[in-house]
């Protein structure tokens, strides 16, 4: 489901192998396709990308520095999954740093932010109204990624990029129906109260919106793991 649009993780200098491993995994835990705690075999990797282990290894290395693969000596690599701490503590620090980047937004931004905030909604819609869950699903993180790109930090776009991913590793372990995607409308509202260059005001927007997701969590729940992984990595559904 990636597209051109959509920031790839930091691999440069990466074989296209690896990276095609590297962006299929990235791509379903983005998408909640992979759960938590779901084992990525390397045997099973190797037998769906047809590739070398070596390549399979550098992959999963460059995963687990973005936090989205857990590497347990002995016992292999997993998808990551968050405690419930971890998860508070993702949503602390998006309000902390989301909140910065929208009043300084709503200070100025570009033109050209504004016209690529209102097509990435656009796209949004669309894929509500087809009922296209993987693709609203990866939209819905990818918007506030796209905010992080309007303040022109890249130290922010990958920390932002980061956070979302482990965000969506959490709705997938703690989720509820209401926490699954971002709500409806929220981001049209965010990009209105930016426009509006009232900081306090997009402050306010987007702690509600995030609130809003996390109060959707039960982080008394989890979802169990989906094993059949070239099911997944492969799209045969």
């Amino acid at each position: 489901m990636m597209n051109e649009a959509e920031p790839k993780l930091d691999t440069l200098h990466t074989d296209p192998n690896e990276q095609m491993i590297v962006d299929r995994i990235y791509s379903a835990v983005m998408e909640q396709k992979l759960a938590p705690r779901t084992k990525l075999s390397e045997l099973a990797l190797c037998e769906t990308f047809g590739v070398g282990r070596m390549r399979v290894r550098r992959a999963l290395l460059l995963l687990s520095s973005q936090g989205i693969v857990d590497l347990r000596s002995n016992r292999g690599a997993y998808v990551a999954c968050p405690s419930a701490d971890e998860a508070r503590d993702v949503f602390v620090a998006r309000l902390t740093i989301e909140t910065g980047i929208v009043r300084e937004l709503a200070r100025g931004i570009r033109d050209d932010g504004i016209q690529i905030l209102r097509s990435h909604v656009e796209k949004e819609e669309v894929a509500r109204r087809t009922d296209d869950r993987p693709e609203i699903i990866r939209l819905s993180g990818a918007f506030h990624v796209e905010l992080a790109k309007c303040h022109e930090n890249s130290v922010l776009i990958r920390v932002v990029r980061e956070l979302v991913t482990r965000t969506s590793l959490i709705v997938a372990l703690f989720g509820t129906n209401q926490a699954s995607t971002c709500p409806d409308d929220e981001h049209a509202s965010i990009i209105d109260a930016i426009v509006s260059g009232d900081p306090q005001s997009a402050e306010d927007t987007i702690r509600h919106h995030i609130l809003h997701v996390q109060n959707g969590l039960d982080l008394n729940q989890s979802q169990k793991a989906e094993p059949d992984l070239a099911k997944i990595l492969t799209g045969r559904m």
